[in-house]
């Protein structure tokens, strides 16, 4: 199935979700291994080491140190990988409203890290783009 690219449709299409769990972001060396008791949403590899998007639970569990509490908010339309201004659409609107946002795009849905203590707010902001559900 091909991902959505016309704007207009993703918007109103978009029918974001919030997932359960509180998200937290930590990173070990570049060339460290995951260690087993982490189950990783996501892991990216910098020059200056491995991002790794745990729940924090685990991540205090492990002992690691960790940044920015947050709710995962998936936007349930496939969107292609090379539409044009969704992300920037979504993350204008949440700027506007002073909320930050760590955006990650996969191969079906795009995904919104926002802060844990403003994501109700940037749920109803996404509800009010988007078409009714």
């Amino acid at each position: 199935m091909t991902g959505e690219r016309d704007l207009d449709a993703l918007l109103k299409q978009m029918k974001p979700q919030m997932q359960p769990g509180t998200f937290v972001f930590c990173t070990i060396a570049a060339d460290a291994r995951i260690p087993a008791a982490l189950n990783p949403l996501l892991t990216f590899r910098e020059q200056e080491g491995t991002t790794l998007v745990v729940l924090r639970e685990e991540a205090e569990a492990a002992g690691f140190d960790h940044a920015f509490p947050s709710c995962l908010i998936t936007l349930t339309v496939h969107s292609a990988l090379d539409a044009v201004g969704f992300l920037a659409a979504i993350t204008a609107r949440l700027a506007a409203a002073g909320i930050s946002v760590n955006a990650v795009s996969a191969f079906h849905h795009d995904h919104l890290f926002v802060p844990h203590d403003r994501a109700d707010e940037a749920m109803v902001l996404l509800q009010n783009m988007s078409g009714p559900n």
